[in-house]
């Protein structure tokens, strides 16, 4: 699963990577900028298809639009690609609201020997990428609309299989004009995912801080002397 991952970059930054702005409304509405440890309900910059020009501020956790509740986004912030077609929260998501979500970098736990040893993972070919994701709408019993997203993951590349048994669907530049392109129908669109290339990976182990979600600072993101070992949170 991807549960953390990181944005730091300004939004300055994010607007030339995508050829999209903010709207001046939405600047305060999101979690802010940098932000090295976004975990979920995290309010985040998301561009949607339905105005890929402008980035939208949504809560991560996808909430669908027939929920009762808004915790069931806590169990939504993952959509597996193997089986999002035949998921009832899902399935409408991918036919009709797809959106990216954009990251610099993201977080996995390796398990073993009984414990659990954080890494953070980049693209060395992109300063900012993005991952598919998923977005729904959804309108809690008092009448608030709360835009929520969720992150889809599949198989590993083999350059980091060892750490974890799944990864975000990071995306090209080019798959991600396809993903947002709702002509395209949902299983074909699907189909432009694979395991990113290896040769643009890059893993390191990472403080174990970032497994508390109230930890957010810089030193998150810094490669740690693995030489001298750290006590795990684990």
């Amino acid at each position: 699963m991807c549960g953390r991952s990181s944005l730091t970059k300004s939004e300055k930054e994010l607007e030339a990577r995508f050829k999209a702005t903010f709207y001046s409304e939405d600047l305060e509405k999101y979690n802010p900028l940098p932000n090295y440890n976004v975990a979920p309900t995290h309010v985040m910059p998301i561009i949607t298809n339905k105005d890929p020009d402008h980035f939208m501020p949504l809560r991560w956790g996808l909430i669908p639009y027939w929920s009762k509740d808004i915790k069931i986004g806590y169990k939504m912030i993952n959509a597996r690609i193997e089986t999002v077609l035949e998921k009832s929260a899902f399935k409408q998501a991918v036919a009709k609201r797809r959106c990216l979500v954009p990251m610099d970098g993201y977080y996995e736990w390796k398990k073993e020997a009984g414990k659990k040893t954080p890494y953070r993972i980049v693209t060395t070919d992109q300063d900012i990428f993005s991952v598919a994701g998923l977005w729904e709408n959804w309108k809690s019993p008092d009448g608030q609309l709360i835009r929520s997203f969720t992150v889809l993951t599949q198989d590993p590349s083999e350059s980091i299989a060892h750490i974890h048994d799944r990864m975000p669907a990071i995306l090209d530049k080019e798959q991600e004009r396809q993903w947002l392109d709702m002509t395209i129908p949902p299983a074909d669109a699907l189909e432009i995912i694979a395991p990113y290339d290896d040769h643009f990976l890059r893993a390191y182990q990472v403080s174990n801080r970032v497994g508390r979600v109230t930890e957010n600072d810089a030193q998150l993101i810094q490669a740690i002397d693995i030489t001298e070992g750290e006590n795990t949170l684990f």
